[in-house]
């Protein structure tokens, strides 16, 4: 049987054909290849918009940006994810508040999101954890009805009049929330296309959004474009045309868009995505009908109103500790198995942990997190090698019953 690795990228001859396509074009930077597939994740997502850029990181950034969020200004996050969702906040110099998760949840305590929210408050960034979507219509509810105390201080605060929605659905691309695609349901959606993601670019992600009244699309997108182009009024295909040349700086901004030879590798997964997610789907049943469940908690990927993008399979080692899990994962690393596990919350970091944060404040999380392991879960995959990593878990499951220390 071949390795196992965790999570590797699903490359084809599709996606090397359109990178020499890109490469004998003549042009490999940021031009017609990005505009299209911006163009196709508008229209995936059913979003009215979406830019590129080189990371999901950077699209959540320049969305805090645009909106005017900075000193001042307090932005919630959940305190389990990565943190990329919270370093955001700090990098515009805004002050993250972090919530719990909710009891036995690995999405943040919805009932805390109203007590977080104070007249500073500006935005909320909900994380799609594995996949799964949040419960956007309950995070309206709370932010609609906070609206009184809401103080915007720029024109683009004031055209939404209350805290606005930033999802991180770094994993969520394809998820649904009530039948709708994740990138057309929060304000703003962040998506990443890391190698290890459901649709990679190598690197790379998009940030989508929905209209709103009083808001041109045209000049928000002008403005991803400055802030992701050192603030350069042309970008490079601009100035291509015939004495075209000539340019501005409009403010001394930042350099993270996304290239050609990037999104030439997002076209040809996106055409084959509908078959990838189907295959993702394939594997995380083969799970739930072969896992031990009598040990082990397997993470929710459908329910009645949300279906997930099954980025991550997500387990929680019944009634056991994280020494345990540690040890979990050495025993199935000597089987040839590579768990990893998502995630740490924030505030067992140093970065947040010395900002303050403690992670005595935020059980639930730490609930979640003391025995969790992740299951590969990716379509390069073989059912011989699920069956196998299901025929190693519970064998471990069953071998460290008895184990008093897990060493």
């Amino acid at each position: 049987m071949e390795k196992i690795n965790f999570s590797p990228p699903d490359i084809t001859e599709k996606e090397i054909a359109e990178v020499v396509d890109t490469l004998k074009s003549g042009w490999i930077t940021t031009g017609p290849k990005t505009k299209k597939f911006e163009k196709k994740i508008e229209e995936y997502c059913h979003a009215d918009r979406a830019v590129c850029l080189n990371s999901a990181t950077a699209c959540m950034e320049l969305a805090l940006r645009v909106l005017g969020i900075g000193e001042g200004d307090e932005v919630i996050t959940t305190a389990y994810t990565y943190t990329a969702s919270c370093s955001v906040i700090c990098h515009v110099g805004a002050t993250p508040v972090l919530v719990d998760t909710g009891k036995d949840s690995f999405e943040m305590d919805y009932d805390s999101i109203a007590d977080a929210i104070t007249e500073r408050t500006k935005a909320i960034i909900p994380v799609d954890i594995a996949g799964m979507m949040c419960d956007y219509d309950r995070i309206f509810e709370i932010i609609d009805s906070k609206r009184s105390i809401f103080r915007p201080e720029n024109p683009l605060q004031k055209s939404f009049g209350r805290i606005v929605v930033i999802a991180d659905s770094a994993h969520g691309f394809g998820a649904e929330y009530k039948g709708r695609k994740s990138g057309s349901v929060a304000d703003f959606t962040s998506f990443s296309f890391h190698a290890v993601k459901n649709l990679t670019t190598g690197e790379g992600g998009a940030l989508t959004w929905k209209s709103h009244e009083g808001i041109d699309n045209d000049d928000l997108y002008k403005q991803f474009q400055l802030l992701s182009l050192h603030g350069q009024s042309k970008d490079a295909l601009a100035k291509t045309k015939a004495g075209a040349w000539e340019y501005d700086i409009v403010e001394p901004y930042y350099k993270c868009n996304m290239t050609d030879i990037m999104a030439s590798i997002g076209l040809a997964q996106l055409e084959r995505y509908d078959v990838l997610l189907a295959r993702r789907n394939e594997l995380v049943n083969m799970y739930y009908k072969g896992l031990n469940t009598e040990k082990a908690e397997l993470f929710t990927h459908i329910t009645k109103e949300r279906k997930s993008s099954m980025h991550l399979f997500l387990v929680r080692l019944k009634g056991k500790d994280r020494e345990y899990a540690n040890a979990f994962i050495t025993r199935m690393a000597e089987k040839g198995v590579p768990l990893n596990v998502h995630y740490k919350p924030l505030p067992l970091l140093s970065a947040y942990a010395k900002r303050g944060f403690d992670i005595n404040d935020y059980p639930n999380a730490y609930h979640m997190f003391e025995n969790e392991v992740t299951l590969p879960l990716h379509t390069c995959l073989t059912d011989e090698q699920a069956e196998y990593i299901i025929r190693c878990f519970n064998q471990t499951l069953d071998e460290l019953e008895d184990v008093e220390k897990y060493q």
